[in-house]
């Protein structure tokens, strides 16, 4: 028998976004995990700085929305990019980085928020230990031991009082949040595969009074020939401090070490093609003395999401570059797509089968946001700007279909792994389409229905399938929310008539539905939940 220094349900192993997502969307579903993070608190750099709006639209069902965007950058109205050889000299293009990427209201109820990481960040740690979970900054994982009942990990306290003191930490299930280190999976020896390290780039904080080479403009981000090519230069909290991103290899032995403070004076001066600049390089982190630092730009997504009780998510699931505001997007889908499958099962209400269906959704949409993001790299920094792809942003925040054991496909199947969220169809496997709802006299959105339960969406005369789910719901000890549309909005966007009825997941992807009302709703409402849900396994 194992013993521990303590227990928990699930322990979620990193503090960024996705990990504190995974938390917050467990507690919310009535499961309290632990979070253990190494770092002594949330992130305080930017890191990545657009929030697309289908991450907007899980926040939003969460009542969450309106916080966030009160915390979003001074920026915010200044999604532009611009390259040039240096930011004194000619611009070789500027483009709205939203302008073509932003929905329209007839596609989600929301939009893109542009605000900083460190900022997202601490907004959704507040909620996450509002709803119950034990957050745990200062605290390491040294050590993984998964067995067919649970995880055992050893961790460390890395903070003042008792630092270096190492205690046990009994789950039941352990997701991996730990960035593209990768300790857990590593340590469980998953591979990756793609492209691998792109590049190292070496980060310098720094004050300076740009006015001089700004001539008034103001950006979001600057692409830069120089110092090197793909040289990236971002305000950080205003226009009087900066962040500076230059490629360096390792291979031609370049080491991080090389770059002293002097020499990267020299090379914002370079970049920014004023050598006689008047700046101050600032530590990152007010308890570090080292202002210069480092970052790997890389590309691959894990072999496997899944070892036995432990599972991999965001960069430790996939790692992408970070053209197109992919990467902390995708792992927050990650953490909405594993949090509701993982409290099914904990709380006895899915067979363990179902946990499969998080590798089997997740895992194509990475390997298709990687190639998707190559695509628009290659385009960005050897062409003008433009994000070359073969696919249009809106199709892939929104048009990614699951096909899965948890998704009860139509015959024919479709065959197409996306779909244009422009002109939904409302099939099984997609994101529920946003349709917007009278309610009270308030104006509400079908993605605000979906909260965590299951939610079956009828016509008017729905009076059928009230009972059946209600039947259903009490058969099977869960909750399915029942809510009325109008037959035309239904019948445009979801593709069923006046007596047919749309079964939605907790994370808003739809995973069955019926056109026309059956002889027997309530045995064929029973049949599905119990299928969905692994509970004839």
């Amino acid at each position: 028998m194992t013993t521990s220094d303590h227990h928990t349900s699930v322990l979620v192993v990193g503090g960024g976004i996705t990990g504190l997502s995974t938390a917050l969307f467990l507690a919310r579903l009535g499961v309290r995990p632990t979070l253990v993070e190494r770092h002594p608190s949330t992130a305080i750099m930017p890191q990545a700085r657009a929030f697309n709006p289908r991450s907007m639209e899980i926040y939003r069902a969460l009542g969450m929305e309106e916080r966030i965007r009160e915390r979003q950058s001074i920026l915010a109205d200044l999604p532009e990019m611009i390259g040039a050889d240096t930011l004194a000299g000619q611009e070789r293009f500027r483009v709205d980085l939203l302008a073509q990427v932003r929905p329209a209201e007839s596609v989600s109820p929301t939009d893109w928020a542009l605000i900083d990481q460190d900022e997202l960040e601490r907004v959704v740690r507040a909620d996450a230990e509002r709803a119950g979970a034990d957050v745990r900054f200062h605290t390491e994982l040294t050590r993984v031991e998964p067995d067919p009942e649970g995880v055992t990990a050893v961790v460390t306290h890395r903070g003042p009082g008792d630092s270096g003191v190492e205690r046990r930490i009994r789950a039941d299930y352990l997701v991996a949040a730990d960035g593209n280190r990768a300790f857990v999976r590593n340590q469980l020896g998953v591979a990756a595969d793609g492209p691998g390290v792109l590049s190292h780039v070496v980060n310098v904080l720094f004050d300076a009074d740009l006015g001089g080479v700004l001539r008034g403009r103001r950006f979001l981000l600057a692409y830069l020939d120089r110092p090197a090519s793909g040289t990236a230069l971002v305000p950080f909290r205003d226009f009087g401090s900066w962040v500076m991103g230059m490629p360096y290899d390792p291979a031609n032995g370049e080491t991080l070490a090389g770059f002293t403070e002097e020499r990267c004076v020299r090379l914002v001066r370079e970049a920014v093609g004023d050598p006689g600049l008047d700046l101050a390089l600032v530590a990152p982190m007010p308890e570090l003395d080292q202002k210069v630092t480092s970052t790997l730009i890389g590309a691959w997504v894990a072999d496997r999401y899944r070892v036995g009780r432990v599972f991999f998510v965001g960069d430790a699931a996939h790692t992408f570059p970070p053209t197109g505001s992919f990467g902390a997007n995708t792992g927050i889908a990650d953490a909405h797509n594993l949090a509701w499958k993982l409290a099914a099962v904990i709380k006895g209400q899915a067979g363990a089968a179902l946990l499969d269906t998080y590798h089997d959704e997740r895992h194509p949409v990475a390997a298709r946001t990687l190639d998707q993001a190559m695509q628009r790299m290659r385009g960005r920094f050897h062409g003008g700007g433009d994000d070359a792809a073969s696919i249009d942003d809106l199709t892939m925040i929104f048009g990614y279909r699951y096909d899965s054991s948890a998704v009860l496909t139509e015959t024919p199947a479709p065959g197409e792994p996306v779909e244009d969220p422009r002109t939904p169809s409302g099939s099984p496997g997609l994101r529920a389409p946003h349709v917007w709802l009278d309610r009270d006299g308030s104006r509400l959105s079908t993605i605000d229905l979906f909260t965590g339960s299951f939610t079956l969406l009828v016509g008017p005369d729905g009076a059928a399938w009230a009972s059946a789910a209600k039947t259903a719901a009490t058969s099977l000890d869960i909750e399915v929310n029942v809510h009325h549309i109008d037959a035309d909005r239904r019948e445009h966007a979801y593709g069923t008539t006046a007596t047919g009825a749309t079964l939605v997941r907790p994370d808003g992807f739809v995973a069955w539905r019926a056109r026309t009302l059956p002889e027997q709703p309530e045995h064929e409402l029973q049949r599905v939940l119990r299928r969905l849900l692994a509970r004839d396994a």
